[in-house]
C-alpha cells in the first residue's frame, strides 16, 4: 500500500509539473503576441513616426509602427474622398496638403510648399499622433468603390496584364518604397498610358529618370522597340 501510494504521489507530481510548464509556456507565447498586437486604445506616446524624404520634393513619406491600411492602397486628393475620418480630414487641413497616399503603414503626404520641411513634418506628426486612434486601418475610400488590386487586374486584359506584372518584379517595389505607386491605364498602338500614385504625383524624376526606366523596360521585355509610356 505504501509503494503504490508513493507512485500515484510522483504521478501527481510530474503531471503537475508538466501542466504549470505548459500554462508557463503558453502565457510567455501569449505575452508575446500582446507586445504586437494593436492596443484597445492607442495614446499618442504609443505612436512612433520616422519621416523620410522621397525622390519627390514635395511629397514626404511617414512611416509609422501601427497601419493606416491594412489591404490595398488609397490616393485620396480630398476629405471628401473618406468622409467621416479625422486623420483625412485634419491632415488636409494642413496649409499646403494636395495628395494622401495611405499603404500598409506608410502615408505619404504630398504637399504644395507652403510650410517648410521641419513644420510639415511637426503639424503631420502631431496630427498623426492624436488621430490614429480613431483611424480606421480597415477603410475602402470613395475612390477605391471598384476595389482591390486583385479583382482589378481579374478584368484586364492579357497584354496589360503581362505589363502589370513586369513592373511588379522591377519598377513597382522601388516606386513604393519611396511612397508611391503606378498603375496601368491602358495599351493601345504600343503605347502605354500610366497613372503615378503618391509621392510619383508630380515629381520630377517621374518625368524623366523614372519614366526613362519603365519605358526601356517594358520595350526590351516585350519586345516592342517603339513603344511609347505616357503618364497621364
Amino acid at each position: 500500500m505504501t509503494d503504490t501510494k508513493v507512485t500515484d504521489t510522483k504521478g501527481i507530481e510530474i503531471k503537475a509539473k508538466d501542466t504549470q510548464e505548459k500554462d508557463t509556456q503558453e502565457k510567455d507565447s501569449q505575452d508575446e503576441t500582446d507586445q504586437h498586437a494593436r492596443p484597445k486604445t492607442i495614446l499618442p506616446e504609443h505612436v512612433t513616426i520616422t519621416p523620410q524624404e522621397t525622390p519627390n520634393p514635395f511629397a514626404w513619406k511617414f512611416i509609422l509602427n501601427f497601419p493606416v491600411k491594412n489591404e490595398g492602397k488609397a490616393t485620396l486628393h480630398s476629405s471628401l474622398e473618406w468622409p467621416g475620418s479625422p486623420l483625412v480630414a485634419d491632415l488636409f487641413q494642413l496649409p499646403g496638403v494636395r495628395q494622401l497616399h495611405l499603404f500598409q503603414n506608410v502615408l505619404t503626404v504630398t504637399h504644395s510648399g507652403e510650410l517648410d520641411e521641419s513644420e510639415l513634418i511637426d503639424q503631420v506628426s502631431a496630427v498623426v499622433r492624436t488621430r490614429l486612434a480613431v483611424h480606421n486601418p480597415d477603410f475602402s475610400s470613395q475612390a477605391e468603390a471598384a476595389t482591390q488590386e486583385r479583382k482589378r487586374r481579374e478584368g484586364l486584359s492579357a497584354e496589360i496584364l503581362q505589363i502589370e506584372e513586369i513592373l511588379d518584379r522591377t519598377v513597382r517595389p522601388g516606386l513604393q518604397s519611396d511612397g508611391g505607386d503606378i498603375e496601368v491605364l491602358s495599351f493601345e498602338n504600343d503605347e502605354v498610358k500610366i497613372l503615378y500614385q503618391g509621392a510619383c504625383g508630380g515629381c520630377p524624376s517621374s518625368m524623366s529618370g523614372t519614366l526613362d526606366a519603365i519605358q526601356s523596360i517594358l520595350s526590351h521585355e516585350l519586345g516592342l522597340p517603339s513603344l511609347q509610356v505616357t503618364p497621364i
